[in-house]
């Protein structure tokens, strides 16, 4: 980030919410770039990776490193399992046992359980979900991404948009896929950097090239939409949003996408991509609320709705009741074995 130092820096609280907050989009690819925040913040490197270490340890950072746009690689499906309550916790474990699984929510509905998986292919994550439906019995509803419209963008925890967090929004049309060779490189990015001082360099190491090559392919990536953001991930529970609320809209198909696009532009939403329809499972427009209080998120869903004229369809809002895993999307976790371990 290029702006100038913030001066209200004065405090460790203060330097967390900075760490957390202004990183999400534009994390430096520089050589050193906990130096080039530390420079911005006023303080020393050594206290901002530090202060890092803190947040991963208490969770409220769960990696610094990429969220990849849809259709940069693999496969991701979102599902749902209608599960009887006594053997609910059983069941998401076996669900969150599986490593492709990285979300996984129990939701105020007949369907309760919901998870996104994924995979180097729509083959191996059907095998994957499949699976699963023998193991439990139970059958998973299958609801597929058909069009972004605002998605991982990060959370905005100072309370109004910064810049960063206003300008970033779901690119139109198709995103250049990673290639092949890129695969190791791609693993080890959404991964996650290590919290030292030159962490490019440990990627370079390990990747058998140059800095320079991996800082330039990461540049890349961004510029051209196949990540959608390189930066701080913040596990939004750990920060104090832990009422979080699915709203699903029965959208006339001509009528989807202009929805859609004036839905993500909402105050409060997160969240928006329309997805397909199945038999048990009419809706077709989706959006997600995360905030502090569930009254609150309440309040936004009915004024977001109310704004984008939605209330004349039919629509469910299912808040989460517990979350059984939170984890990034791992596309290309088969190809980190071509690298070995890397030290975080």
């Amino acid at each position: 980030m290029n702006a100038a130092r913030d001066p209200f820096v004065t405090d460790a609280a203060a330097l967390r919410l900075m760490l957390l907050n202004d990183w999400q989009q534009e994390f430096p690819l520089v050589p050193e770039p906990f130096a080039q925040i530390a420079r911005h913040c006023g303080r020393g490197t050594d206290e901002v990776l530090g202060a890092y270490r803190e947040l991963a340890r208490d969770g409220a950072v769960s990696r610094i490193g990429g969220v990849w746009a849809a259709g940069a690689g693999g496969a991701s499906l979102l599902c749902a399992m209608q599960v009887p309550p006594q053997r609910l916790a059983a069941v998401a474990q076996l669900v969150s046992a599986h490593e492709g699984v990285n979300h996984n929510y129990e939701r105020e509905h007949a369907y309760n359980l919901w998870f996104v998986i994924t995979g180097r292919s729509a083959q191996a994550v059907e095998q994957a979900i499949v699976a699963m439906e023998r193991q439990t019995g139970l059958n998973a509803l299958r609801l597929p991404m058909q069009k972004v419209y605002r998605i991982d963008l990060g959370f905005d925890l100072k309370g109004a948009a910064t810049a960063a967090h206003r300008r970033h929004g779901a690119r139109a049309g198709r995103v250049p896929p990673v290639q092949e060779r890129d695969a190791p490189l791609a693993a080890l990015a959404e991964a996650g950097i290590a919290l030292v001082q030159r962490p490019y360099d440990a990627w370079a190491q390990a990747l058998g090239c140059t800095p320079d090559s991996v800082r330039e392919t990461l540049q890349q990536w961004v510029d051209q939409g196949t990540l959608r953001r390189f930066g701080v991930v913040v596990r939004h529970h750990e920060v104090g949003f832990d009422q979080n609320a699915m709203t699903v809209f029965d959208v006339p198909d001509d009528e989807v996408d202009a929805c859609g696009a004036a839905l993500a532009r909402q105050s409060g939403v997160t969240l928006c991509y329309r997805r397909a329809r199945v038999s048990q499972w009419p809706y077709n427009l989706y959006c997600m609320v995360h905030g502090r209080e569930r009254d609150a998120v309440q309040q936004q869903i009915a004024q977001a709705i109310a704004q984008c004229g939605l209330g004349q369809y039919r629509y469910n809002v299912l808040f989460s009741r517990q979350r059984f895993k939170q984890a990034g999307g791992r596309y290309f976790r088969d190809s980190a074995t071509q690298v070995g371990h890397v030290a975080r």
